[in-house]
């Protein structure tokens, strides 16, 4: 980024701080549900609560894994504000993510996170958001943790009535999901390449696991831990016969957490991105009997997602694959019935046509496919993402995330059609 716009940006942050906050857009659009009797569990293809009763989770994703190791907007906003906002639209949980980094150094200070993330960019213009963070949310100090602030982040969701799922998005603290940025599959499984397995070290993985499954034994608000973010084998990996390495390794994972902490729902993704459970029915189940009442299996969708084309532009077709691919463990009475999370799906929120809400109409044709399955399933879901913008990604500061569904100065709604467009998928449709 050039001087003249790390300075704008600058003082785009300090007018953020000095100028009041866009209190109006806090009208709830969708009252939030007081907090269900915990720990959860799973039956069928249902979440219950402790007393048996559905729990239907309507998420919204929060970054925690990019490079700072914190999570996303502190720069823009004070925890409290992102926090109320978030429980004001009707979310009952926060899909948090985080990398394996932040998990196996967990005493890094947040001064020090972004001095040396500042250091290894050559960008001065991080470095100085520290005080900006610090002067919003005065209860960082030089002496709080990157997992003070998720702590911080996880109890005051949850003193709102919002739970948290963690996500372990990453091992390389970083931005994700490419073939190669060396977070993509095990590095102890069949077929090694560094393109895609050079950061992920499969006994950090597990151990990062334990560390964050015990950690959110003192944070009740974690009521579920999503295992790996879109795994995706590349090359030869994978390539061994019939899902070997995804059965082995999900398997000892699910195991680490739920012997950690018996109460967190233990969520797992296929294969391909998080798109690809088939193997559950064409080859073998998984063994879940390690987290027997624990399990949810997670899938994404995007209108970009390779998975699930639509060449033809025929949402007949497009439903057609999600049952295919990912849709069918909502089957009940079956070896693999759970319940399924689409823990990530989202669109370029500006940019587009009136006609559509302000979308294009490439992702105005996905997302009507999408929320009409959806609404049809009545299953659980995680928009991507809160973010109105990042402290750092892929070397820009303060960089904008078009997909966020918050605005630039994390302040309100983006675009504000957006949540209407959701429709029954706020709703509890269905019941055991």
């Amino acid at each position: 980024m050039a001087p003249f716009n790390n300075l704008l940006g600058l003082l785009s942050i300090f007018l953020s701080i000095l100028l009041p906050s866009v209190t109006a857009q806090f009208k709830p659009i969708n009252p939030p549900a007081p907090l269900p009797p915990l720990p959860l569990h799973s039956s069928s293809r249902w979440i219950l609560d402790n007393a048996g009763q559905r729990v239907k989770l309507r998420c919204v994703n929060w970054a925690g894994h990019m490079e700072t190791n914190i999570p996303e907007g502190l720069h823009r906003q004070s925890i409290d504000y992102i926090v109320d906002w978030i429980a004001a639209q009707g979310f009952n949980c926060v899909r948090l993510t985080y990398s394996t980094d932040l998990a196996l150094h967990p005493s890094t200070p947040v001064s020090t996170s972004f001095e040396t993330v500042a250091r290894e960019w050559s960008r001065p213009a991080l470095a100085a958001l520290y005080p900006t963070i610090t002067a919003l949310n005065p209860w960082i100090t030089n002496a709080t943790t990157v997992l003070d602030v998720f702590a911080q982040t996880v109890d005051r969701l949850f003193a709102k009535g919002v739970m948290t799922i963690l996500d372990n998005h990453v091992s390389k603290a970083s931005w994700c999901c490419n073939l190669t940025d060396g977070n993509g599959w095990w590095d102890e499984a069949f077929g090694y390449n560094q393109f895609n397995s050079r950061f992920f070290n499969t006994q950090d993985w597990l151990s990062g696991l334990q560390q964050m499954a015990a950690w959110s034994q003192s944070h009740k608000g974690v009521v579920g831990m999503s295992l790996r973010n879109e795994l995706r084998a590349f090359l030869l990996q994978d390539l061994n016969g019939k899902r070997q390495d995804w059965y082995k390794f999900i398997k000892q994972g699910g195991d680490l957490v739920h012997a950690t902490n018996p109460d967190v729902l233990v969520i797992v993704g296929g294969a391909q991105s998080t798109t690809d459970l088939i193997h559950l029915r064409t080859h073998i189940p998984l063994d879940t009997s390690g987290w027997q009442g624990k399990n949810v299996w997670e899938m994404h969708a995007y209108s970009f997602t390779v998975t699930f084309p639509d060449p033809f532009k025929n949402c007949d077709a497009v439903k057609a694959a999600y049952g295919l691919w990912s849709g069918f463990v909502l089957e009940q009475g079956q070896s693999w019935t759970g319940p399924l999370i689409l823990s990530e799906f989202g669109a370029g929120m500006q940019g587009g046509e009136e006609q559509y809400d302000g979308l294009n109409e490439k992702d105005n044709r996905y997302l009507n496919c999408l929320i009409s399955y959806m609404q049809n399933n009545d299953a659980e879901w995680a928009v991507w993402a809160v973010q109105g913008s990042y402290y750092i990604r892929d070397g820009q500061v303060d960089l904008d995330e078009g997909w966020g569904m918050m605005n630039h100065e994390w302040q309100g709604w983006r675009n504000h059609k957006f949540p209407e467009r959701l429709g029954d998928m706020w709703k509890m449709k269905q019941k055991p």
